[in-house]
């Protein structure tokens, strides 16, 4: 009767090829499907609410200074632009949520200026003012 020798050499051996085929697919999809939130850009000293609430679905947000100026996704923009900028984040990442973080500081005529612009891009956009909380 013949034995059959097992050599060392011979071990099983496991292919991860499709596990990291898959992983890779994984990585992918959640890259592709990630909203990602487009800060104003600046700090701003917001002024004290006691209903402050949390807005957690905005992606857009718009930084007014005391000065003036107005931020929007990291760089200052002028007041007629601001309607421009928004349909061209919304293209990027759609939302109905508009956060307007202003400075206790900044005008009310310009804070109202930057609220018509964002309702010209789209009047059924829901426009935020932030707050600090008490």
């Amino acid at each position: 009767m013949a034995r059959k020798r097992i050599r060392e050499d011979d071990e099983a051996s496991i292919d991860i090829t499709p596990m990291m085929d898959v992983v890779f697919i994984m990585l992918i999809f959640f890259i592709v499907t990630t909203s990602f939130v487009k800060e104003a850009g600046i700090d701003v000293n917001k002024p004290d609410s006691a209903q402050a609430q949390k807005k957690p679905s905005a992606t857009i947000f718009i930084a007014i200074r005391p000065n003036g100026e107005i931020w929007m996704d990291k760089r200052a923009v002028d007041v007629e632009r601001v309607s421009a900028n928004i349909e061209r984040l919304r293209a990027e990442s759609p939302t109905d949520t508009i956060i307007i973080q202003a400075d206790k500081e900044a005008k009310h005529g310009l804070v109202m200026e930057v609220m018509d612009q964002i309702k010209a891009a789209d009047d059924r956009l829901i426009i935020s003012i932030a707050g600090e909380t008490k």
